[in-house]
């Protein structure tokens, strides 16, 4: 990801570039855009990629064109810009409104950050005739252009690893052929970000919460590739045809430009004892003690409702914003809302309030029922649970039944 100044896009011809990812001050990055009209021909492209960083938003690591000229143009074609202070940035991320933009500038300032950060950063040259060169090029120029710069992000489909490949196929005028990584488990979307964030528990946990079944099919080998560090790998073994029919492959030679774990530098595992799933075998163990205690002195812990039902009703309120407000694809649907809802509140408030205790236990029968449901169908469904799900769903199950036997007792 990297970040731009609005102010300097205004002053230069072409782009300033503030890097995020990279932490690039702006001040030091003069660009405009006199190389992009040195000749056409004569130019040499490689794919850059850039191994994981420490920030989750560096785990599946980054990619970039490399663009060098004989004439001495060394650039860096980046299609992971974007401006952190442009209005309402935050709500449009959300939103699923992120506008991303293509940016060239010094390919030394590129690199420069994932030198001090030990980051591991290879180069694949580019085994393409100088014609499809030029034509590349073209192509850059033509992204470059104010009115084209600006595309609409998507995490999986349209990113800074999607766009150089779908124009470096437009070049050679032919599609890319990748070898199958012979995995036969079907990886989806959701299984793919989750072997990157392996490390990060609880940021799959966010994604798993967020997203629904949209990410839960099988992908083909081209959709894997929305990782750059998995474009590395399927590009060393790729190739496509020529005019002659003659199989060609994609990369002429692989350079590493800065020496590091091909891993990347990603924080030390989450110890278990703080995963989502340890957080919520205690919770289900506080869980279960207190609702045997309720049951048999036929009393409930109001506090424990409004801890555990009122995180799932802020937890609905995002849900029902992802699903019926947010333009992203992937977000509905999404089964979890048969326990995460708005209507958790009847249960959270519920229970302090004398004249709800009918509603209450109306309510967690229907909610019983619809957690039943979730837990034992969800496979239809087509959507798959982060591991730590059940258990705080089972929590909830705990807590509604002992809700509905505790009322019952009291004669609702």
């Amino acid at each position: 990801m990297t970040k731009i100044s609005l102010a300097a896009m205004r002053l230069l011809a072409f782009l300033t570039i503030l890097s995020v990812a990279q932490e690039i001050p702006a001040e030091n990055i003069p660009t405009n855009n006199a190389g992009m009209a040195m000749m056409e021909k004569e130019w040499r492209f490689s794919l850059v990629t850039c191994a994981p960083g420490k920030e989750i938003y560096q785990l599946e690591g980054h990619t970039a064109l490399r663009a060098t000229h004989k004439g001495g143009a060394d650039l860096a074609i980046n299609w992971g810009v974007f401006d952190f202070d442009a209005p309402n940035f935050v709500y449009r991320f959300v939103k699923g409104e992120t506008d991303y933009m293509v940016a060239a500038y010094p390919f030394y300032l590129f690199l420069e950050e994932y030198q001090k950060e030990g980051r591991r950063v290879v180069e694949q040259e580019l085994n393409i005739t100088p014609q499809q060169a030029g034509n590349l090029m073209k192509l850059v120029e033509e992204n470059l252009q104010p009115e084209n710069r600006t595309y609409r992000y998507n995490y999986v489909k349209d990113n800074c690893a999607t766009r150089p490949l779908a124009l470096i196929e437009r070049a050679t005028g032919t599609e890319i052929t990748l070898p199958s990584a012979g995995n036969s488990e079907n990886p989806t979307f959701r299984s793919e970000m989750g072997s990157y964030h392996a490390s990060y528990p609880w940021y799959q946990f966010g994604i798993d919460l967020a997203l629904g079944a949209g990410i839960d099919y099988p992908i083909t080998e081209r959709e894997r590739t929305f990782a750059p560090v998995r474009l590395y790998d399927a590009l060393e073994n790729a190739w496509f045809i020529n005019p002659e029919g003659n199989r060609i492959p994609v990369v002429k030679s692989t350079n590493v430009l800065v020496d590091g774990k091909p891993e990347g530098v990603a924080e030390e595992a989450t110890p278990w004892p703080l995963t989502p799933v340890a957080t919520g075998l205690y919770l289900l163990v506080l869980t279960i003690a207190f609702s045997f205690r309720d049951i048999r002195r036929r009393r409930l812990s109001r506090w424990l409702d409004t801890l555990i039902f009122g995180a799932q009703f802020l937890a609905g309120c995002l849900l029902t914003f992802l699903i019926f407000v947010s333009v992203h694809e992937a977000t509905s649907p999404n089964w979890l809302y048969l326990w995460l809802n708005p209507l958790c509140i009847i249960a959270a408030a519920g229970v302090w309030i004398k004249r709800w205790k009918r509603a209450v236990y109306w309510y967690q029968i229907c909610n019983f029922a619809a957690l039943i449901v979730l837990l034992s169908a969800h496979h239809f469904f087509g959507q798959a649970l982060n591991a730590a799900f059940p258990i705080y769903i089972l929590c909830a199950l705990v807590r509604s039944g002992t809700e509905i036997y505790v009322l019952r007792t009291q004669h609702v």
